[in-house]
């Protein structure tokens, strides 16, 4: 029998494949909180690490975001060899842990400025492949701003990566925001014909944004675009990717219960683009999708266990 994820130590989490993940989260009732950072600045604690930080306000899953695998830089890890970064991650903060990976689309049509980004954060089945042998738990398909992801680029990276590792990684794919796109804004950040190219490919996690994060993305839109992705037997995760992870609390709670109200089975909150979501944010996310005894549960809870 399969704990709900929520309930989990970290001896519970050292023992699951991916299916028995899965079925966990599921088991959890839209009650699992995914943080993002940025390990190559300097550290919001400063000795201290930006995932450890996370984790101690109620992450249940840390994402780690423009983490390059051939070249891995994650400050306030101390004195470890970089292939082995994710690993210590994981011993310190007894988290699950995911990477962004970037589908990039150089023949999609673009606005404003476009970052190049380095081989090691592109989607592919290296770097999959590289993240998965390095200890990810999940590989999000996803883009950070101006950098040109299409879902046409995700739809191929997901076939791709899901045909050599699809058994082994969580396929997660989306996007927060337009991430560069002209024609993939608003309500066309993704569709009912992309989820269904999604779940067909092997993705099992949509990723779609939170409501009130991009313009024009209501709670009925995403609740939509969540019971069609449960349809399609697909979970999902609402992602807060615009900067508003750094807002004022009471937008938080107010985020993090529409994301309640549209039946996702995850919530994501960002990084803010240089670090990671104020550490207050993180724990007042959690307390308003599960109450104090859940957050403080987790926060709580021995590595040890």
């Amino acid at each position: 029998m399969i704990k709900r994820l929520l309930d989990c130590n970290t001896s519970d989490f050292m023992k699951m494949e991916k299916l028995d993940i899965l079925e966990a989260i599921e088991a959890s009732e839209g009650r699992i909180l995914v943080s993002e950072m940025i390990g190559m600045y300097d550290p919001v604690l400063h000795s201290i690490s930006n995932a450890e930080t996370a984790a101690a306000f109620g992450a249940d899953i840390l994402l780690l975001n423009m983490l390059d695998v051939y070249n891995p830089i994650f400050n306030g890890i101390p004195n470890v060899n970089n292939e082995e970064i994710i690993r210590e991650i994981k011993r310190l903060t007894g988290r699950l842990v995911g990477i962004n990976l970037e589908p990039v689309d150089k023949t999609h049509e673009t606005i404003g400025e476009i970052t190049p980004i380095s081989i090691g954060r592109l989607a592919t089945v290296e770097t999959a492949l590289k993240a998965y042998e390095m200890g990810c738990n999940m590989v999000v398909l996803t883009g950070n701003p101006g950098t040109g992801v299409s879902n046409n680029a995700i739809l191929s990276s997901i076939q791709q990566i899901n045909s050599v590792l699809g058994d082994k990684l969580i396929l997660v794919a989306g996007k927060m925001h337009a991430a560069g796109s002209i024609k993939e804004a608003g309500e066309n950040i993704i569709t009912k014909s992309d989820i269904k190219e999604f779940v067909d490919a092997g993705c099992d996690i949509i990723l779609l944004p939170a409501p009130a994060t991009v313009p024009g993305i209501t709670t009925d839109y995403i609740r939509e675009l969540v019971k069609y992705s449960h349809s399609l037997g697909a979970l999902t995760i609402t992602a807060i990717g615009t900067s508003q992870e750094d807002a004022d609390s009471d937008t938080i709670k107010q985020i993090a219960l529409m994301c309640k109200m549209t039946g996702t089975d995850m919530h994501h909150i960002g990084d803010a683009g240089y670090k990671v979501a104020i550490p207050e944010n993180i724990m007042d996310y959690s307390i308003a999708i599960r109450g104090k005894r859940h957050t403080y549960a987790r926060m709580a809870r021995s590595i040890n266990r």
